[in-house]
């Protein structure tokens, strides 16, 4: 049996090992961040996602992997695949993460420009430095320590997704296809995040999501408001209206027939904090009722994320013929988006006023998704967070987004333990501009996924 000295000796090697490959780190993530790999063609050309897959292979296979493919999903997007064998008789883990990125939004709002890894203070800013190309850097400095230091004590396979963001579900369907691709014993994926900047988390549950698009029209073509304003229908009003209902007076979300009450019993997350962290002005009040952690983890929340309407530069005096909105719906554990989508929709098309035409049309959708924190794969990965940060214990919390593979990978492979890590805590700023990446976080969790994997390799010994 081991001793406490010599296993001690062996992290405090793995330590040091993941420290020295930070500078490594930084000039892969900014190679990744160069690329413009957003999913959507209309924003940037197929290309950036494509050289992205390539150098995501590239170095899959500089890394000894074998089977590296470029899987063409349903979607019309690549993933990617490889295989590292380890030991005669060890467990399979699968890593995930995905390279595709959410679009950079208002360009002139980053501090530095958004597509290349930019240093400040103590921090890494670029688009998908932390969602979810620095994943991949963290699973890619995790193997490569542990190669250092006596070998990858498991089998390893890793995918990463080319189209996440865009919630098109290519990859699912792939995985569905070919179920014995991803088949594992255990499942990390690198997605997730800390709850806080150095508090160690594994998150438990992820809301799912329904994205509609919901189309009003109520004439052939826009009238002069000085002629027909004040009878005419107006379609963007009648919108207007639409969303309003999606809203209770404390901004609540209200879809009929959608219950609302939830109640998160896990980690809390303070008014304060959260007021900070989401960066609310001064004197604005937070929406919904029940805990913040209720909002987030345990109740569906509507967003609408985009209108089509004429701006306000270079509007005419018109009464609007159509108008139409992208609307975002998240839903916690234990609601069925089909179903919840169904809701949606129905209360869509009754809140619509005037007899006005309305169409609504699914553009994505995925299941919320629930892990087993029992599992022995838990256990593995809390005595490495504990080591990675000293001092601290490793805590459970919800994530309100969405990763619709994680209950297709739970149905596919019902034994598999699935724990969701990652780099972006709140300071991060996912989705938003600036968004940025702690190299801190990065080495941490870096060498808490090598000690899980070691764990994880003795525990089915």
């Amino acid at each position: 049996m081991e001793s406490s000295s010599t296993r001690q000796q062996a992290q405090a090697a793995l330590a040091a090992t993941v420290a020295s490959l930070q500078s490594r780190a930084w000039t892969e993530l900014a190679e990744l961040v160069a690329f413009k790999s957003v999913a959507d063609e209309a924003q940037f050309p197929r290309s950036e996602c494509e050289a992205a897959a390539n150098w995501v292979a590239g170095a899959l296979r500089t890394e000894g992997f074998e089977d590296v493919a470029l899987l063409d999903t349903p979607d019309g997007t690549q993933s990617v695949y490889g295989y590292l064998p380890g030991p005669a008789g060890a467990p399979t883990v699968l890593l995930y993460a995905h390279y595709d990125v959410q679009p950079p939004l208002d360009e002139a709002s980053w501090v530095s420009p958004p597509f290349e890894l930019t240093e400040r203070n103590g921090r890494w800013y670029g688009r998908g430095a932390a969602d979810c190309k620095g994943g991949l850097i963290m699973h890619l400095s995790a193997l490569r320590a542990l190669k250092a230091n006596g070998g990858v004590p498991v089998h390893v396979k890793v995918i990463v997704e080319g189209s996440e963001e865009q919630g098109t579900g290519g990859l699912e369907r792939y995985a569905e296809a070919h179920p014995e691709l991803l088949a594992a014993d255990a499942i990390v994926i690198g997605d997730a995040g800390n709850f806080r900047l150095g508090l160690p988390t594994v998150t438990a549950t992820l809301r799912g999501m329904t994205l509609v698009r919901v189309q009003v029209d109520t004439l052939e073509g826009n009238l002069h408001s000085g002629m027909f304003g004040g009878a005419a229908p107006d379609a963007l009003a009648a919108l207007i209206r639409v969303l309003d209902s999606l809203r209770a007076e404390d901004g609540s979300t209200t879809v009929d027939g959608l219950e609302d009450q939830g109640v998160w019993d896990g980690l809390q997350y303070p008014v304060e904090n959260f007021r900070e962290d989401a960066k609310v002005l001064d004197g604005v009040s937070l929406i919904g009722s029940g805990t913040v952690a209720d909002r987030l983890w345990a109740r569906p929340a509507v967003t609408v994320l985009g209108i089509d309407c004429p701006p306000v530069i270079g509007a005419t005096p018109s009464v609007h013929a159509s108008a139409r909105a992208l609307i975002s719906l998240r839903v916690p554990p234990g609601m069925d988006a089909a179903e919840a989508t169904k809701l949606l929709n129905a209360h869509l098309e009754k809140a619509t006023p005037w007899n006005a035409r309305v169409a609504v049309e699914q553009v994505g959708q995925g299941q919320p998704f629930r892990a087993d924190t029992d599992s022995p794969a838990y256990a593995s990965m809390a005595e490495a967070m504990r080591i990675a940060y000293p001092g601290e214990e490793m805590q459970t919390a919800g994530m309100g987004g969405s990763i619709p593979l994680c209950n297709t990978l739970a149905a596919l492979y019902p034994d598999t333990e699935i724990l969701l890590i990652g780099l972006s805590e709140p300071e991060a700023q996912i989705h938003a501009v600036n968004e940025s990446v702690s190299p801190e976080e990065l080495e941490r969790l870096s060498l808490a996924e090598a000690l899980f994997l070691g764990n994880y390799a003795e525990s089915k010994r």
